[in-house]
């Protein structure tokens, strides 16, 4: 069951949103047994992610408006710059000066970009947290969801392990129907000094590693 509750959801939550795994119910089984379930399109398609996404540009106001407002003064700072670079570069295509305005223009929009991203951190740090929520869910959900339909083997198709699926082996809305009753809200705000998953397991393996590399105390000499 690990397995199945450790896909990329960062890459199959735009894609799992208007999934066709959740066009059609999920019937009678024809194989008993048997079933598949997409996990991301259960966390995207889940009531407490797609609220969540709903509250977030109004808890998150404050840092979508001071954004858009840096991105609307980066591009203005930038576009003369570009006009001229244009301008030169059709007068000219040999003018040396050109590879230093290119790298100039760059530099600002790569800056420009790094700042936009810390400014919008908070969302970013908010849907990893709401998300987490409910995976820590999926795990519970799949097995009660599996236990009502008699299922005892699910594969997930976003693995690539299922070639064709019927309509019939789709477990996915049941999952989703055990994620809303497990979670039907997420908290949208993260608690001071948290950080995902990922970010967590990398902070203790280097801290575990650390402890393995210091060198033992010296055993004390009795008298």
């Amino acid at each position: 069951m690990n397995k199945l509750l450790k896909p990329a959801f960062a890459a199959g939550l735009a894609l799992a949103a208007v999934s066709p795994m959740l066009a059609t119910p999920a019937a009678a089984q024809v194989v008993k047994g048997i079933a598949v379930v997409s996990l991301p399109a259960v966390v995207a398609n889940s009531n407490a992610y797609k609220t969540a996404e709903t509250q977030r540009p109004v808890t998150y106001k404050a840092q979508l408006d001071a954004a858009e407002a840096r991105r609307v003064a980066i591009t203005a700072q930038i576009k003369p710059l570009v006009d001229k670079y244009n301008a030169d570069r059709q007068a000219n295509p040999n003018n040396p000066a050109l590879q230093q305005e290119g790298a100039q223009i760059q530099q600002l929009d790569q800056s420009g970009q790094r700042e936009l991203q810390q400014l919008l951190a908070p969302l970013a740090l908010s849907r990893a947290y709401v998300q987490e929520q409910i995976e820590d869910k999926l795990d519970t959900a799949v097995q009660t969801a599996a236990k009502k339909k008699n299922i005892t083997l699910i594969i997930d198709p976003t693995s690539g392990a299922v070639v064709y699926a019927d309509a019939a082996y789709n477990l996915t809305q049941d999952v989703l129907n055990e994620v809303n009753a497990l979670i039907p809200s997420a908290q949208l705000v993260p608690p001071d000094g948290w950080l995902p998953r990922e970010q967590r397991q990398q902070q203790a393996a280097a801290a575990a590693a650390q402890g393995q590399q210091q060198p033992a105390p010296a055993p004390t000499q009795g008298r």
